[in-house]
């Protein structure tokens, strides 16, 4: 469930997944819901085992579940709802799939990263480079947190000496593919040091990728990612995983 959801490979995946493993008896929908609090109805209307949460919704949605485990609690952002006898769990598979989304990616010099946006899966994003050791700033049209900028601060000379950056913005995402997040001028500090992930995965290579590639920077989609996050997802729904 979130708004809008009509980009989604989740349903493909899943469908293919539960084809390859021979399971017959799981239905993966889609649900547009504008607002959060439509949630209580769909939830009304067949018997649950799972549930994933995307943009707007991962963090507006806490107050609707009955708990969090450890990892959506430190986070502050849900993607994934567990179904129990004692009530609805909020997960966040987000940290663990890009983590291991990354792990590949990652060098030495790799110590320091902007993360575009604030929302639940920029949250889960800057948890998983903070825990691996990275120093992080975010960007945000409407800076006002610690450790957050506004597009407008930031620099050619920032970001040629900050070697990740991150886009958890759906600028980009289709059907809006000709936009890019307004960095500008700004981006020309990239170069073959630079490592530039986005988590859109439709299209595959967002007009950011295509050119932080042109300009020598390594360049990571949102497709393991979103692979990763959707394994671990499967495995607390089918019980192959404690609490994440």
């Amino acid at each position: 469930m979130g708004h809008p959801v009509g980009h989604s490979w989740s349903q493909l995946y899943f469908e293919e997944k539960w084809n390859r493993e021979g399971i017959s008896d799981c239905v993966y929908e889609l649900h547009d819901l504008p607002s959060v609090e439509g949630v209580q109805a769909l939830w009304e209307q067949g018997n649950w085992c799972g549930m994933n949460v995307t943009v707007p919704h991962k963090q507006s949605i806490i107050p609707f579940l009955d708990a969090l485990s450890d990892k959506a609690h430190a986070i502050g952002a849900v993607n994934a709802i567990e179904f129990t006898p004692h009530g609805r769990i909020g997960h966040n598979t987000d940290a663990i799939g890009f983590q291991r989304a990354i792990a590949p990616y990652l060098k030495g010099h790799h110590h320091r990263a902007l993360v575009l946006g604030t929302g639940g899966s920029a949250a889960a994003v800057c948890h998983v480079l903070r825990e691996i050791g990275l120093d992080v700033t975010r960007v945000s049209r409407n800076p006002s947190a610690p450790d957050t900028m506004g597009y407008s601060d930031i620099r050619k000379e920032g970001i040629k000496a900050t070697p990740v950056m991150v886009n958890c913005t759906p600028v980009g995402m289709h059907p809006g593919e000709h936009a890019m997040p307004p960095l500008d001028a700004a981006l020309d500090g990239l170069g073959p040091e630079h490592l530039v992930i986005d988590l859109i995965y439709n299209p595959r290579e967002t007009r950011l990728l295509s050119h932080a590639s042109s300009l020598g920077a390594k360049t990571l989609d949102g497709l393991s990612m979103l692979h990763h996050q959707a394994d671990a997802a499967w495995e607390i729904w089918s019980g192959a995983a404690a609490s994440t």
